[in-house]
């Protein structure tokens, strides 16, 4: 099983990403732990590049969250046999993200790279709220959404994802 998991920043894509990766007894890849770098440095795009590809080319079946346009998204969408899309309200992804915060004081989530200690910034806020939300955006996922209809899922709510969930563990063997 291929799933790709995009959407907006605290929607909770790696929260997803971790349980069905448990579903589907699949590898799970943080596109997180690949972009950045301990202390929040980016790694060098064609190392991130170059990562991704490597990743790609060596399983059979896997689960990818992140939303990075620029590191092999068409051929993540492509292969996938299953695309998730997360659009969440930004009231709910602020609260997430802030309850995240909180619970990851001074350390680095699972789905970071080690040396990444959670945090909030007015930068992220302002991407979490405005600029990671612009029309281009949404625009793109409604794309991948009409381009691969029939294997898109569309979750916009904390009811949705349990209920997407609370079918797979059914369809599952876990």
């Amino acid at each position: 099983m291929k799933v790709a998991i995009i959407g907006f920043s605290g929607a909770g894509k790696s929260t997803l990403a971790k349980k069905l990766s448990q579903i589907y007894q699949e590898e799970v890849l943080y596109i997180d732990t690949v972009f950045w770098l301990p202390n929040w440095v980016a790694r060098p795009r064609e190392e991130t590049s170059k990562i991704i590809e490597e990743f790609l080319d060596t399983h059979d079946g896997w689960v990818i969250d992140g939303s990075y346009g620029a590191f092999h998204q068409e051929r993540r969408l492509e292969e996938a046999d299953e695309i998730i899309i997360l659009s969440l309200n930004r009231v709910s992804c602020l609260f997430r993200a802030l309850k995240r915060r909180v619970q990851y004081h001074k350390k680095a989530r699972e789905s970071m790279t080690a040396g990444c200690d959670e945090r909030i910034s007015w930068e992220f806020l302002l991407w979490l709220l405005w600029k990671g939300r612009t029309k281009r955006r949404v625009e793109k996922f409604r794309q991948i959404a009409q381009q691969y209809p029939h294997k898109t899922v569309v979750l916009k709510t904390q009811k949705q994802i349990d209920a997407y969930l609370k079918e797979k563990c059914g369809n599952s063997n876990t």
